[in-house]
């Protein structure tokens, strides 16, 4: 946890954003993978985390902005729990910790929202995420409420602060990152034709877990790179394939690293490979140079895209003007995806709260193929910590589908693309901090060039 004056001040800014109303928060709850007593590994909600720092089930809150009141909601163990757990703080000796001195029962925020309601008082609550809590808002609201009922104002106010990582969150966010270095590190030193994906995943775990922490998200270790969030790692991988790894470690206070990499399974890449690569690593070293306070974020994606289209160009595989490619949006061949995202508390920086608030500022997103799914749009400020991670994949799905609807075919060569259906994908990632001046890579370099990465294998 941060000092007690850190919550104290987030609550108090938030209180001033906000101005008036009862802000409701609510924490998570032990869930069961397959029975009650056997429970996913328990993680607190990160904007309740954010604003009160406390890491355990079964928590609510209440700041009351008409009333001047903050107020945690929660039950003490019975001698039971502590007989399974141990002991543990009582809930007000959790609370005082983060400047909070009034606690209740976990059942008396129903009575205190219904007294609430009954004067009128406006509840701002968040969009709901878990099945758990949109219960929850039923029995305390007395009606299941539409996503679109969520409060916005509420909403924007905790996304302009938690978008701007304070000088102490920087440090935690580059605690995992440098976790996630090792783990990319090892994943290079440790690949070996004949291994499984599951024994680079697994062993890139142990390292998030030795540190302190765990994963940020789930592992991706995969020969099938074309897949974007492939899971499945019971492939075995052999001479000629490439790895590609995504992987991010989290801090015990739950802050994410998140970078990836893609690998030789032999010592070095093939020349069909390192062509390829290379266009990849140069469209993410255009995106990083670009990165600078006022840029909006889709220039840096537009970017990347031209450099991906004329790589693509320089093989054959795409021809015609690379600016009215991406306009049109015939990159998205091979690049279907974003160039980056915010990343803080959750690996996906509130995405829960809404990409149109958190990368766009409330401005509309793109409906175009490729474009829509960028998460980040929005003017580049000092304080944002987000991704670089530009793509090239093969998708063989993609290819047939767009090649039957004869579709940018002033752009793409699809006989030559045809002979590229087996290739897989590259995804390579890193973590930046945009700074007063530029900006600033977080966590230790990791292997980028296939120079660099072969000087591993």
């Amino acid at each position: 946890m941060f000092t007690k004056e850190t919550y104290m001040n987030r609550r108090a800014q938030l209180k001033k954003t906000v101005a008036s109303g009862l802000l409701l928060f609510l924490g998570n709850d032990e869930c069961g993978m397959n029975y009650e007593d056997n429970t996913y590994p328990f993680r607190q909600d990160s904007t309740f985390l954010y604003f009160f720092g406390l890491p355990y089930a079964g928590l609510s809150a209440i700041i009351d902005i008409d009333n001047d009141k903050e107020i945690i909601f929660g039950d003490e163990l019975t001698i039971d729990h502590i007989v399974w757990m141990g002991t543990q703080p009582t809930i007000k000796e959790k609370s005082e910790r983060i400047g909070i001195p009034c606690t209740q029962s976990a059942k008396s925020i129903e009575s205190y929202l219904k007294n609430a309601m009954a004067k009128g008082q406006k509840i701002h609550f968040l969009p709901t995420y878990r099945a758990e809590h949109k219960l929850k808002l039923m029995n305390l609201l007395g009606y299941l409420p539409k996503p679109e009922e969520a409060s916005v104002p509420f909403i924007r106010a905790v996304v302009n602060q938690r978008n701007y990582k304070s000088a102490e969150e920087i440090l935690e966010i580059e605690k995992a990152c440098d976790v996630t270095a090792d783990m990319h590190i090892k994943a290079m030193q440790m690949l070996r034709p004949g291994m499984r994906e599951s024994d680079v995943a697994g062993a890139l775990e142990d390292i998030a877990l030795s540190a302190g922490g765990g994963l940020s998200f789930p592992t991706i270790a995969t020969i099938n790179g074309q897949t974007l969030h492939n899971h499945y790692h019971g492939n075995v991988v052999k001479e000629g394939d490439m790895l590609l790894v995504d992987a991010g470690a989290e801090t015990a206070m739950g802050y994410a690293g998140d970078m990836s990499s893609t690998i030789p399974v032999s010592k070095k890449f093939t020349s069909r490979q390192k062509d390829v690569y290379d266009i990849q690593v140069a469209s993410h070293l255009a995106a990083v140079e670009a990165l600078r306070p006022g840029i909006p974020f889709k220039e840096v994606y537009e970017l990347s895209s031209k450099v991906i289209v004329e790589g693509m160009k320089s093989l054959g595989i795409m021809k015609g003007d690379a600016d009215e490619a991406v306009q049109a949006g015939a990159h998205a061949m091979f690049f279907p995806c974003g160039l980056g995202h915010m990343m803080g508390l959750d690996v996906h920086d509130m995405e829960n709260l809404g990409e149109v608030y958190v990368g766009y500022d409330g401005e509309p997103k793109s409906t175009q193929f490729g474009r829509k799914s960028l998460r980040l749009g929005r003017k580049l400020e000092p304080g944002f910590v987000l991704t670089i991670e530009p793509g090239v994949y093969f998708i063989p799905e993609l290819i047939d589908l767009w090649k039957g609807e004869k579709k940018f075919t002033e752009f793409i060569n699809y006989d030559k693309l045809e002979t590229y259906k087996d290739f897989g994908g590259i995804r390579n990632e890193e973590d930046y901090l945009i700074t007063e001046s530029g900006s600033r890579r977080l966590g230790k370099k990791i292997p980028l060039t296939t120079d660099e990465v072969e000087a591993l294998r």
